[in-house]
């Protein structure tokens, strides 16, 4: 394949083409990546308060050029300017928010056990363990979130939060943001006196680029955002280099959901209003959009799912964020309608112009068929759902522990008159997901310390990690353990002395005391 000199992306509302950004060479990947390599031995990237204020300093940054930067978000991605708005902000707060837990010192989770001669079953050395960073992590950003999970989205904060220098691999579909929002990160590094090669923006269109990232062995770890055959192209080649690596790959999820008759029974019209904006808020392109939804049969299931036709055939047609994931989504359709076990409940999607515009649509099958044909568990990334009728509460149960892995699903249902069926489908939908959403939808995803954005695999290569929220930072870190070692050559946070007052678990207990204090 020839390499690509430019890039440049097109406005999904009206199809225009717009400017033109250099593209990355393959070529020199390996002297971004040596770069970062050496700024982790640098001592002001080591420096807390210098990458708390980059943090900052980037969020700020940011929010200072919010009206340019919408304008370009919505031009390259054609989402609302309600979304832009919001997305900006939460990016800022995911900034300033893990700032914050750099400047607390809780992202290192300190533990000192001291000597004790007459520990059992044997005497114990002073041991003290606590979080490194794990060296440069390559970050591939998302088309459905530019800003939080774009170039200084959520993996490069809670990757430069912690130290490692980030090479962020920006999303094709968005050139001129990601040059636009890079341009500032790396301004706010200059600016807190961090190393340059701290961060770095590459942009390209052709798989090499992202293959060169991966296999460079300065790499430490990879944070990914998008698909299942994106993610576990990235993961196969980090686990084919010399010195495998690990990679947080945030993939395709259905997020299946479960609605009861005692739900529909008590509100209804409220769930199919909720459900309708779920599915086509951000046209459906959301990773934790409900893509199933468990509804009984019967006169009232039969009034819910009308009421969802209804509702989404009423709607104006949706714009996607690229040519290629419209395509993709009206094959797909076409590919379940055609089948005998499913029926089409508003008309067939089709392409819409201007842009990459589609329909909304949803269909229905039934719980058999569901458990039984893995087709129909796939993910249909767009506004889209499928309903899947139910008889009974074992084929209700069945269906459900058919899925795999998902980063979230939820559960509608009166847990007052059906409390043995709550109490069932609440266990078994925790064991396929990282979160469960009661009485709402899965769509928004708070930037918290609980929050847990992440799930068994297919959803996530890590379901032990999670992409949003504080504790995101230990994906970019390794445990290391000092055994009786001099206090001058201890890390700061695990000596006697703790003048920043972080919370360290001394002998077993939570103290933010000093040794011998």
């Amino acid at each position: 394949m020839t390499p690509e000199t430019t890039i440049s992306a097109t406005d999904p509302r009206s199809g225009e083409r717009l400017d033109a950004h250099p593209a990355t060479p393959p070529s020199a990947i390996p002297e971004l990546t040596a770069a970062a390599a050496a700024a982790c031995s640098d001592a002001r990237l080591h420096d807390t308060d210098r990458r708390a204020a980059a943090l900052r300093g980037a969020a700020a940054r940011l929010r200072a050029d919010g009206e340019r930067l919408r304008d370009r978000f919505q031009r390259e991605s054609g989402l609302p300017a309600a979304r832009a708005a919001g997305e900006l902000e939460r990016t800022c707060v995911q900034l300033e928010a893990l700032a914050d837990v750099v400047a607390d010192g809780a992202h290192l989770e300190p533990i000192i056990d001291r000597a004790d001669p007459d520990a059992a079953p044997a005497p114990r050395p002073d041991l003290r363990r606590m979080l490194v960073p794990v060296g440069p992590v390559a970050v591939f950003g998302a088309s459905n979130f530019p800003f939080a999970f774009g170039v200084a989205g959520g993996d490069t904060a809670a990757a430069l939060a912690v130290g490692c220098p980030v090479v962020a691999k920006g999303h094709p579909a968005q050139p001129g943001l990601n040059r636009a929002v890079a341009d500032h990160v790396a301004a706010a590094i200059e600016e807190a006196q961090l190393p340059a090669a701290a961060f770095a923006l590459v942009q390209g269109d052709t798989p090499e680029i992202g293959a060169a990232l991966v296999r460079a062995q300065e790499i430490a770890a990879v944070a990914f955002t998008g698909s299942t055959k994106g993610g576990r192209a990235l993961f196969d080649l980090a686990a084919a280099r010399e010195r495998p690596i690990p990679v947080f790959a945030e993939m395709g999820s259905v997020n299946p959901a479960v609605v009861t008759a005692g739900a529909l029974r008590r509100r209804g019209a409220e769930i199919a209003q909720t459900f309708v904006a779920s599915i086509t808020g951000a046209a459906g392109q959301l990773c934790t959009k409900p893509g199933v939804v468990l509804v009984p049969e019967g006169e009232e299931g039969d009034r819910w799912c009308a009421d969802v036709a209804e509702r989404l055939a009423a709607a104006q047609p949706l714009v996607m964020l690229t040519a290629r994931m419209r395509d993709a989504l009206v094959d797909q359709l076409a590919d379940l309608a055609a089948r005998d076990d499913v029926r089409p409940l508003t008309p067939s999607s089709a392409r819409q112009e201007p842009g990459f515009r589609i329909d909304a649509a949803t269909y229905e099958t039934s719980a058999t068929a569901l458990a039984t044909a893995p087709a129909l568990r796939e993910e249909c990334f767009g506004p889209f759902a499928l309903l899947a009728r139910y008889a009974s509460q074992d084929e209700l149960l069945t269906a459900v522990r058919a899925f795999d892995g998902q980063l979230a699903t939820a559960l509608h249902a009166d847990v007052a008159a059906e409390p043995e069926l709550a109490q069932q489908l609440s266990a078994a939908l925790e064991r396929r997901c990282g979160r469960v959403v009661f009485d709402g939808w899965p769509t928004g995803v708070a930037v918290t310390w609980a929050m847990q954005h992440g799930g068994p695999y297919p959803a996530t290569t890590a379901p032990g990690e999670t992409s949003v929220g504080m504790t995101a930072t230990r994906r970019f870190q390794r445990p290391v353990c000092w055994q009786d070692a001099p206090q001058e050559l201890l890390p700061q946070a695990l000596r006697d002395a703790n003048p920043r007052g972080t919370w360290r678990r001394v002998d077993g207990q939570l103290t933010n005391a000093s040794i011998g204090a």
